[in-house]
């Protein structure tokens, strides 16, 4: 049973915000999440941290330019996911438009696994010959990998987010806000959002250096002045998606970010890959909102990622040919059907031996404080969907395994609040040192290899740490909403003006509860149902008589077909429905369950 609460926020926030002109349910709603003063929601680029804040991001940038001055070979190294891949392709678009000698390598997660590993150095030593290798989105864990760069005389720049480790990998310079002595104020930063900082401070050192074009430049053929300046705005586009897909926190710079690249993409001034994707998911780009980024856009590169190869989504993103674009956007929404029925049997087949353990075991989940399931017909690209929807299910910390390599385990993990995943595997390997033979991440999601053999030590290991590091009022999913709203706000108006903000991670879309009348219900699309509510008022739960003058309110609840009770207590959000040219409000149900605090009418 889900617990419903009201978020809470500051009183003095409220108080600033309202007085700075803001209506006071928006007040209240950007209060509760954090927001302080009006200018935490400017969005404007001029809002942009400085790029300078970032450390080592100077002498990388003064690096770099040598080196595309030099004619250097330069070897971006990415990451299989959608934060990679953007990455990669803001790195490969900007360097190529600077004249480098740029190409990019990314690891197939099966044969070579995560980040810039020894043996990934060499294929890229064997197969590139680059003088440079650029890790995004990756690096800031490769000890051994940047130490077989160094012995095979290449330089490595790490540019990364992760968290780090004790110690760090001896590259040439460490672009990561999260490293010992970055005083970036954005923590939360993406990868994506990492290498296009990057990107800003050596475009500003190589104007310093007199290499762009001015305007009274003639003679493109000198040295100095030949090469054009780049438009860096026209990346952001790429910026938003992987920042967004990335699931990292929205906080007042990455908004800026992803508010920035949803004006491009529905100005329709996206690059040729997102506006195949769009039109092959036939989402309407003047429409686009961080939820087609994110459950869209964002699973369909991962798909390449998960099954095939990354290269395919990358190279969609690169590509300036539409044709081109549209071709491989098809493959990839090929790829994530097959990904997605992949899902589904290996959901069902973990849900089958979820009931086989408490039967056999006569255990009981609800005693549990995480869980830990392996099969070995489970697709490796698919564990971290599969263990994010158990994890949902049964609001436990989940971690699924698949078979690897040479007898080993690959195991990917999905958290809840209150529990730091990667600071939970860095307890359970200083508690059995020789138990995890590698893992990474953050505190909503981590990666992890162990040996097949100790899949059951491990189950029992990571359960102990769950129970050190939870309570029981932990295991029990909290939906929080920003309290009720009157009559007069239940509109398109405020729906309108929601749909303007960015929300996601850490910035959540704003949600109300109310008790309703259920006053009609009709099943459509054969799985959903649609639905007249109307609302119970303050004066019904204070004199506990049923008053009829309440508005009536279209609304949709998803995936359920059956027959709702006369008054339910409902978690809610305001949706603008666009239907034959007619623009309406419409309430949608997230969260529903039979009222008892209500008269029915009968």
């Amino acid at each position: 049973m889900a617990k419903i609460t009201v978020r809470n926020y500051s009183s003095q926030a409220f108080n600033i915000l309202s007085q700075s002109g803001l209506p006071p349910v928006l007040a209240r709603i950007y209060a509760a999440r954090g927001i302080e003063e009006t200018h935490q929601l400017e969005t404007e680029l001029s809002c942009l941290l400085p790029f300078d804040q970032f450390k080592n991001i100077i002498p990388m940038a003064a690096s770099l330019a040598d080196a595309i001055l030099a004619k250097k070979r330069l070897l971006i190294i990415a990451d299989y996911d959608s934060d990679g891949a953007t990455a990669c392709t803001v790195g490969m678009r900007v360097l190529r438009k600077l004249g480098a000698t740029v190409d990019y390598l990314v690891p197939n997660r099966f044969e070579y696994g995560y980040g810039l590993t020894p043996e990934i150095v060499q294929l890229a030593h064997t197969t590139k010959q680059p003088d440079i290798l650029i890790t995004v989105d990756n690096g800031i864990a490769s000890i051994a990998g940047v130490r077989t760069a160094n012995q095979l005389g290449m330089q490595v720049f790490v540019t990364d987010h992760h968290l780090p480790g004790d110690e760090l990998p001896d590259a040439a310079a460490i672009m990561n806000p999260n490293q010992p002595g970055c005083h970036f104020p954005s923590k939360n930063i993406a990868g994506v959002g990492v290498i296009f900082y990057l990107m800003l401070a050596l475009r500003a050192e190589l104007r310093k250096r007199g290499v762009f074009m001015t305007t009274s430049t003639h003679n493109t053929s000198h040295q100095s002045g030949a090469i054009k300046e780049p438009n860096l705005a026209s990346l952001l586009d790429l910026v938003a998606l992987g920042t967004v897909a990335d699931v990292v926190k929205l906080d007042d710079n990455n908004r800026i970010l992803v508010q920035q690249g949803l004006q491009r993409i529905r100005k329709g001034r996206a690059c040729a890959g997102i506006n195949a994707l769009l039109k092959i998911t036939r989402r309407d780009y003047h429409q686009t909102s961080a939820y087609e980024l994110g459950f869209v856009l964002g699973p369909r590169l991962n798909a390449a990622g998960r099954l095939d190869d990354m290269s395919l989504g990358i190279e969609c993103l690169i590509t300036d040919d539409e044709t081109h674009a549209t071709h491989l956007a098809q493959q990839l929404d090929e790829l994530n059907s097959q990904r997605r029925e992949i899902e589904s049997d290996m959901q069902e087949s973990a849900l089958q031996m979820l009931a086989a353990i408490i039967e056999k075991q006569h255990a009981n989940i609800d005693t549990s404080y995480s869980l830990c399931l392996f099969d070995p017909e489970w697709h490796q690209g698919v564990i971290g969907i599969l263990a994010s929807r158990i994890k949902d299910q049964f609001h436990r910390p989940v971690i699924t395994f698949a078979p690897g390599n040479g007898g080993e385990l690959k195991g990917s993990g999905r958290s809840i609040g209150g529990f730091h995943l990667r600071d939970a595997l860095d307890l359970v390997s200083k508690r059995h040192p020789e138990l995890i033979l590698k893992f990474g991440g953050h505190a909503a999601a981590a990666g992890l290899t162990i040996n097949s053999d100790n899949f059951e030590q491990f189950r029992e290991a990571f359960e102990q740490a769950a129970q050190a590091l939870l309570t029981p009022a932990d295991l029990t999913r909290v939906i929080e909403t920003d309290g009720q709203l009157d009559e007069t706000e239940i509109c398109l108006e405020l729906a309108h003006t929601l749909t303007q903000q960015v929300w996601g991670q850490g910035f959540p879309p704003p949600t109300f509860n109310a008790s309703f009348y259920v006053e009609e219900q009709r099943i459509v699309g054969e799985k959903h149902l649609k639905l007249k509510l109307r609302k119970c008022s303050l004066e019904e739960e204070q004199f506990q008589t049923s008053v009829q003058s309440s508005d009536l309110y279209d609304a949709i609840l998803f995936a359920h077909s059956d027959p709702l009770p006369e008054i339910i207590d409902a978690v809610y959000r305001l949706q603008i429905n666009q239907f034959r040219g007619n623009t309406t409000l419409q309430i949608q149900i997230d969260h529903w369950s039979q009222s008892e605090r209500w008269p029915t009418t009968q």
